[in-house]
């Protein structure tokens, strides 16, 4: 099966884009795709084409850009594609700024986006199995497609745009999908409904070719790789792919990887014909866009600056890396065609002879279309590393040093033609890397860089050395050999027998870098790195606070119903982002004194109030959370209604079954309160018996048991040397006749248990979800007879045991905030007092903090960044959500990542005639620290 080539559509083969073993041909020219990320929706539409003409300008000649779902859906059957979201105008852009665009509508994207941009509504449609080949997802992603796909088709290629491919899903081997084959062949076949006829592709994110793509019909794997950029052994797993893609008559695509050009040029080596790097352009998600993940331990907050350091930041700052990707773009586009149609070559063409121990890693060599080779040599190390080489015969160098710095791939030619150039004769090998070409007239440029010294050789008959400016030429047996140090440039013009001029250069790797071009007349012209290093400045900004009741809904919220029984995830409600608000009621028994509350199935952020007074913001992760009340000795009854505070950070764009606010089709809030009247440790004296199988015996796990002769430990406690050990664990309680909830708790639990009440299966416990619900198995006033199996491995903790007791919230009320909700609020305030900073809040409290920001930085925005502890903001800037921070010192701040933690980009042109208000939320959450904004420091952008 590996070696058959894949069937193709017969709209993919009529495409004017055309894929081989080998090659990418576009309108019938041959291309080589570097290809960045940028994406529209996290760059200002004022943005776009500077970011376009930026990446241009530094090499790139394609973008891969995801279509979100649910920004274009944000309620059901609601859809949105003016202004910001304007997808006509983004793609019209690439294709006037002459960018091939390889897009991606998902319906799943990843990206780090809210859900993976899956609209929160279809967590709420019972029975629908997300991202597989379901007829109620389907059905569901037929609509998106309806309206993203007409617009793709628009812009491909030889249509109107420049649209070279279509990806359907992303990353599917990441995803338990039952049957891969099946969903992405109907996403085939929507797309081929709806006229797409550029290739489609569906890329694997841990190299499931088979899980990610079903190896349907007519559709391309392509690989994701994200390495270690100084893995040794790299080359031999990228290869492996691009032989077996080979085998099937396809390229290899990398659609996505690291950002660092030394990775790119490495996997340039091994034949990829599209290089990827993930996310080169940064950006900001603006809004409740921002996703949850398992890049923490396993929880993850996004946070709202979406930045890994690519080579353009968020604000549009070009970072050093943009100029190796503009030497690597020069590189590509010098060799052309030859480069583009090259194939790896045969194992063995290429040899390291000599190099420090683990230096020249992955040495490779392409066999290029019109002859000659490539070879690439790389050093992974942190070392500078001498190396002797030896390419199709050829031993390099010969009469100089070639030296590598640190993470350094070079690009070395051995016995190319120059035809590709319009010159008859050989470039036999050279130790400096050929990186540009220019015609000029009669005269031919080719530019050589090298770090140290460095040498050409070449074969042209007939050919005369006119003069040299710091090389050294030397004739013999036919040969033109040029040596030079890169420490000074070097030239050598040679006259050609048909009269016309070839001249090389050579200079140091650091002023390659830095040359914006060879002039008309054959001078260069060098730049330099711009330093976007800049102060903060000093504005004038007249700020007031205004206190907000953090106890109720916001008066702008939006209701959502009143109601009875338990309560349910925001999602079920039609609240699919920002803000919602349970208000709750519970009658816990007269006789009883309240313990604490117990949230079910709470994500993302919770803030608990008993009527006016906060109790604490817990991040449960989607798992239940028990908060102990104060002692009510001191502090008086705890009083109703209980209001919740739920705030959806995002839904999590990955699927990990390590935590329940981790799946992808995981809800938001929670599902049930209840005040606890007793707390019961359950720790200590439990019975147990060792078992030989997994398989439940009735008289293990039934109301009663023959148990006189099981040993009585604690829970856990029993030494065994079974691998696995398996066990089944005894206790029993006496339920309270006044109470209507109960819930068990394992705290510390490091193994998988499966709890059983009076016989009946009460379901598995997790060390993620270390909760479990027995309400419906008991009756109260009776005894209850517990049953836990446990299956372990020996070490890990069995945790504490607690039994929580209490009534349940049974009336419910719900409201929800977004951005426009938030926006109509901080409008709506009557008084404000004028503060100045820092301001400081008590724990549980909420404001607004509110200032006129005078004007744009002629037209560049403003880098925001906070300083303070304890705090969460919420930025709004003339009504759009541009930031979302948590300041340290939160005993409950979970695990951030993805870019700043501390500030929020203010984009220039959202300003209005030069000024704009500036509106904070601010909440102090209980930490170990006062909740305080001490400052807000402006840097210009």
């Amino acid at each position: 099966m590996e070696d058959e080539p894949m069937m193709k559509s017969p709209a993919l083969a009529a495409a004017p884009v055309s894929l081989a073993a080998n090659e990418v041909r576009i309108q019938g020219k041959s291309e080589l795709l570097l290809c960045a990320s940028l994406f529209y929706f996290r760059i200002p539409r004022a943005l776009w084409r500077e970011r376009m003409l930026q990446l241009k300008a530094f090499g790139y000649n394609a973008i891969d850009v995801y279509f979100p779902w649910n920004y274009h859906e944000p309620e059901e059957g609601q859809w949105d594609f003016a202004g910001e979201k304007d997808v006509r105008a983004f793609l019209q852009e690439a294709h006037e700024t002459g960018l091939f665009v390889v897009a991606r509508p998902g319906p799943y994207i990843c990206s780090e986006w809210d859900g993976g941009a899956l609209p929160a509504y279809l967590s709420a449609v019972e029975g629908m199995r997300l991202r597989d080949n379901d007829p109620l997802f389907l059905a569901a992603t037929a609509k998106w497609f309806d309206r993203i796909l007409p617009v793709l088709k628009a812009y491909e290629i030889g249509s109107g745009g420049t649209i070279v491919a279509v990806q359907l899903d992303n990353e599917l081997d990441f995803y338990g999908c039952k049957d891969p084959r099946g969903y992405i062949s109907a996403l085939r076949e929507m797309a081929l409904e709806r006229g797409i006829a550029v290739p489609l592709i569906a890329c694997a994110g841990q190299g499931g070719l088979m899980e990610a793509s079903g190896f349907a019909d007519g559709v391309v794997p392509t690989c994701n790789f994200y390495p270690n950029d100084r893995d040794r052994a790299f080359e031999e797993k990228v290869g492996r792919y691009q032989e077996l893609l080979a085998g099937k008559g396809l390229p290899l695509l990398v659609t996505e990887t690291n950002r660092s050009h030394f990775l790119l040029r490495r996997l340039l080596s091994c034949g990829a014909k599209l290089l990827g790097p993930y996310l080169q352009v940064s950006g900001t998600d603006f809004g409740f866009t921002n996703a949850t993940n398992n890049w923490g331990k396993p929880l993850a907050f996004l946070t709202s600056d979406y930045d890994f350091g690519g080579m353009i930041s968020p604000e549009g700052h070009i970072r050093p890396e943009a100029y190796e990707g503009r030497l690597l773009g020069r590189l590509m586009a010098a060799y052309g065609a030859t480069l583009a149609e090259a194939a790896p070559a045969e194992q063995g063409t290429m040899r390291t002879l000599a190099a420090p121990e683990g230096a020249a890693a992955g040495s490779r060599a392409l066999k290029l279309r019109d002859g000659g080779y490539l070879g690439f040599v790389s050093n992974v190390t942190e070392e500078t590393a001498a190396v002797v080489l030896e390419i199709a015969g050829t031993r390099i160098p010969q009469r100089s040093t070639l030296r590598l710095e640190r993470w350094r791939s070079l690009a070395l030619p051995v016995g190319v033609p120059l035809r590709a150039w319009g010159i008859e004769g050989t470039l036999l090998h050279a130790t400096a890397e050929l990186w540009s070409c220019r015609k000029l007239g009669s005269k031919t440029v080719l530019a050589f860089h090298a770090e140290g010294q460095g040498e050409i050789v070449l074969n042209i008959e007939g050919a005369t050395v006119l003069e040299t400016s710091g090389m050294d030429a030397d004739e013999a047996a036919g040969a033109l050999m040029l040596t030079f140090d890169s420490s000074e440039d070097a030239a050598c013009r040679i006259a050609l027998p048909d009269g016309s001029v070839l001249e090389l250069i050579a200079m140091d790797r650091s002023r390659a870098l830095l040359l914006e071009e060879i002039g008309e007349g054959g001078e260069l012209r060098f730049g330099e790195m711009p330093d976007h290093r800049k102060e903060a400045v000093e504005l004038d900004i007249p700020w007031t606070f205004s206190p907000v009741e953090a106890d109720r809904p916001l008066s702008t919220s939006r209701r959502h119903g009143f109601s009875a029984g338990g309560a349910g995830y925001l999602e079920s409600y039609g609240i699919q982002r920002g803000y919602g608000w349970y208000v709750a009621e519970t009658e816990p028994p007269q006789a009883a004194e309240p313990q604490g509350l117990l949230v079910r199935n709470g994500s993302d952020v919770l803030s608990l109030y008993a009527g006016k007074r906060y109790l604490a913001t817990i991040v449960p992760g989607g798992s239940s959370r028990y908060v102990p009340f104060a002692d009510p000795a001191t502090d008086g009854p705890i009083p109703i209604p209980i209001t919740v505070r739920a705030e959806i950070w995002g839904h999590s764009n990955f699927d990990d079954i390590r935590l329940p606010g981790l799946r992808l089709h995981a809800g938001k809030g929670l599902t049930g309160l209840a005040t606890v009247t007793k707390v019961i440790p359950l720790t200590g004296n439990w019975r147990v018996k060792a078992a030989t199988d997994r398989e439940p015996k009735e008289e293990w796990i039934g109301r009663t048991a023959d148990e006189a002769l099981w040993p009585i430990v604690s829970f856990g406690g029993w030494l065994s040397s079974a691998r696995p050990a398996l066990e089944y664990y005894r206790n029993r309680f006496q339920a309270a006749g006044d109470a209507n909830c109960w819930t068990l708790h394992f705290d510390g639990l490091q193994a998988s248990v499966h709890v059983f009440v009076d016989g009946k299966d009460a379901g598995p416990v997790h060390p993620g979800d270390p909760y479990v619900d027995l309400s419906a198995f008991v009756q109260p006033g009776e005894p209850v007879q517990l049953a836990v199996f446990m299956d372990r491995q020996p070490g890990p903790a069995a945790g504490k045991v607690t039994l929580y007791e209490g009534v349940a919230a049974n009336r419910w009320e719900i409201f929800s905030g977004e951005e426009e909700q938030l926006h109509a609020h901080a409008q709506s305030l009557q008084e404000a007092a004028s503060v100045r900073l820092p301001v400081q809040l008590e724990a549980g409290d909420m404001g607004w903090l509110i200032g006129a920001v005078g004007h744009s930085n002629g037209g560049k925005g403003w880098r925001v960044q906070a300083k303070g502890s304890n705090l969460k903001l919420t930025a709004l800037f003339n009504g759009r959500l541009v930031g979302r921070i948590w300041l340290q010192g939160s005993r409950s701040r979970p695990f951030f990542t993805g870019g700043s933690q501390d500030s929020f980009y203010v984009p220039g042109p959202w300003f209005r005639e030069e000024a704009g208000q500036l509106a904070l939320l601010l909440e102090a959450v209980d930490g170990e620290a006062p909740s305080v904004l001490e400052e807000l420091s402006f840097r210009p952008v």
